[in-house]
């Protein structure tokens, strides 16, 4: 019986099986089992995924409510503030930290503490000026939302004819016009937070 199944040649079980198989020559079994069985099955499995693969392509769309809120990596984590709370780790005004970091966002950062409340910048040269640079330190020092609670340094530098820097001071209201943009920039973070004027 076993014999009878494995019988190759015109008329059989195998007459579909390529050429070779259907000679009148002996043919091994593991032949037959490679050609005759195990390549459908393949064929179909690999079917089969491919549609299993393909069906979850689609499905119904997402309802976007369901979707989480992106994080605000920069004002959980970097500065330390608790979601609308007004004061950082530190003890500082976070509403200040913020405003004075987005108020000197134009400079570039030389180093941030927020629990300290400490903002340096690098030196920075106005694009229209090639002889003077700018380097500020922020200290935001109170908890408190107020025109005494950040105290700033402006340090200036001019380039003389041997192309050194040299410190000249600032001009006397660069630093007061710096904090009146801090403090407004701060007062319009808490008035969007729901916190008032």
């Amino acid at each position: 019986m076993l014999e009878a199944l494995f019988k190759t040649g015109p008329g059989t079980a195998f007459a579909g099986l390529p050429m070779f198989l259907s000679s009148s020559r002996p043919v091994s079994r593991s032949s037959v089992l490679w050609y005759g069985l195990r390549r459908p099955m393949v064929l179909s499995l690999l079917a089969v995924m491919t549609v299993g693969g393909l069906a979850g392509c689609g499905g119904k769309p997402r309802d976007p409510s369901s979707l989480t809120l992106p994080r605000n990596h920069l004002l959980g984590v970097d500065r330390g503030a608790q979601g609308g709370d007004d004061q950082l780790r530190g003890g500082v005004n976070a509403y200040l930290w913020r405003g004075a970091i987005d108020t000197l966002s134009f400079m570039p950062m030389a180093s941030a503490d927020a629990q300290g409340g400490v903002i340096l910048t690098d030196w920075y040269q106005p694009p229209g000026a090639q002889d003077e640079r700018f380097k500020i330190a922020a200290y935001v020092l109170d908890r408190r939302l107020r025109s005494d609670a950040i105290r700033l340094s402006v340090f200036r530098q001019t380039r003389i004819n041997g192309g050194e820097w040299e410190d000249t001071p600032a001009a006397p209201n660069t630093a007061a016009d710096i904090t009146a943009r801090i403090l407004e920039r701060a007062r319009q973070l808490r008035a969007e937070n729901g916190g008032g004027k």
